[in-house]
């Protein structure tokens, strides 16, 4: 027997993964950054292929880690989590660059590493980039914030349900509620391919509140 929620013990951080392709900037929250060698110095990014980052990557073979902080607001997540770079502009014009000319997110992170591909795993849902590392730069000495934080520290609270009449369900990744009450179709009876409006996450990744 297999119980994917087991794997929430895993311990992970939070980073946000930015590229640059031609005058469009984007970025997208990521909670799978590694080091996987020294020499050379080599991290691997795994990065759903539905983010418009991605394909950013694919094309330039570059991108910028910026490594988020404890002290860190729920805005930044909103911000780069919950909507598409691709209908949207999630990057402030002004926000720094590093040498490769990709933008950097400056508040509430603690490091910023820049890389370059040297070649990626097809996994399916996902592709891994292994990278080699060009520049670092050390924007804070604070905590790396770690997905345990994250719940316990940064994102909203859900609310307890006043009526039992009344079904609402949570989405444990970012937040969002969905409350049978309101809807035309309850919860349960959704399709299993359905994805949370705000993060685009499965289904599975709800519970009842």
């Amino acid at each position: 027997m297999v119980n994917e929620k087991a794997l929430n013990n895993i311990s992970y951080g939070l980073y946000i993964l930015s590229a640059k392709d031609e005058n469009k900037d984007n970025g997208c929250i990521i909670n799978t950054v590694s080091q996987v060698t020294v020499f050379p110095l080599c991290i691997s990014v795994t990065v759903n292929k539905g983010n418009y980052t991605h394909d950013m990557i694919v094309k330039t073979g570059e991108f910028n880690v910026s490594v988020i902080c404890e002290g860190a607001t729920f805005d930044i997540f909103t911000q780069y989590g919950f909507k598409s770079g691709r209908d949207t502009d999630k990057v402030e014009k002004d926000a720094p660059r590093t040498a490769n000319g990709i933008t950097y997110v400056k508040e509430n992170t603690n490091t910023v590493i820049s890389a370059k591909v040297k070649s990626s795993v097809d996994l399916g849902t996902h592709t891994m980039f292994i990278a080699e590392v060009t520049e670092t730069v050390e924007l804070s000495d604070k905590p790396s914030v770690t997905y345990a934080y994250y719940h316990a520290n940064i994102k909203p609270k859900p609310q307890t349900v006043a009526s039992s009449d009344s079904k609402k369900w949570i989405c444990t990744i970012c937040g969002f509620v969905y409350d049978d009450a309101k809807e035309k179709v309850p919860f349960e009876q959704l399709p299993d391919d359905w994805t949370c409006p705000l993060c685009n996450h499965p289904k599975s990744d709800f519970e009842l509140m």
